[in-house]
């Protein structure tokens, strides 16, 4: 399986359908805490869900036991402390049961991408959440778009 990701941050509509379709996306699993903030302009849940669906095709699940917590993200965001977020993140999805959420919200599709609102994937819960699954799942290859 390969396992997509993208943030859609920094990305206007059309570049970033166009990575999605060039990449062969079947699925948008949505796994930001705030998705329905007027600041995520195109992609907030209800019109990016009807715009991917009927429009290309691409089906849309939205999964928030993959996002961080509200003060997990809160603290993060007063003190730029990645590894104290990673290491939170851990225990969330530990307590959570995140390998079987991942592998819950991604079944049944061939090519999911994994989306959050970081245009980079390197501090964003969306490759924690990608490795998670790619550790505990053989054959799974995570791209990340850009």
């Amino acid at each position: 399986m390969k396992l997509f990701t993208i943030g859609h941050t920094k990305k206007n509509l059309e570049g970033f359908v166009c990575l999605l379709r060039e990449a062969g996306v079947d699925a948008i699993i949505d796994i930001r805490l705030n998705n329905s903030s007027q600041l995520a302009g195109y992609a907030k849940k209800d019109d990016l869900s009807f715009l991917l669906e009927n429009c290309f095709n691409i089906r849309y699940r939205c999964s928030p036991e993959l996002a961080p917590t509200k003060e997990l993200l809160a603290q993060y965001r007063v003190d730029k402390n990645w590894e104290a977020y990673e290491s939170g993140f851990a225990r969330i999805m530990q307590e959570r049961d995140g390998a079987s959420a991942a592998a819950d919200a991604l079944s049944g599709f061939e090519r999911p991408c994994l989306l959050c609102s970081e245009h980079e994937p390197d501090q964003c819960h969306r490759r924690l959440v990608a490795e998670l699954f790619a550790h505990l799942t053989a054959g799974v290859e995570v791209i990340h778009l850009k």
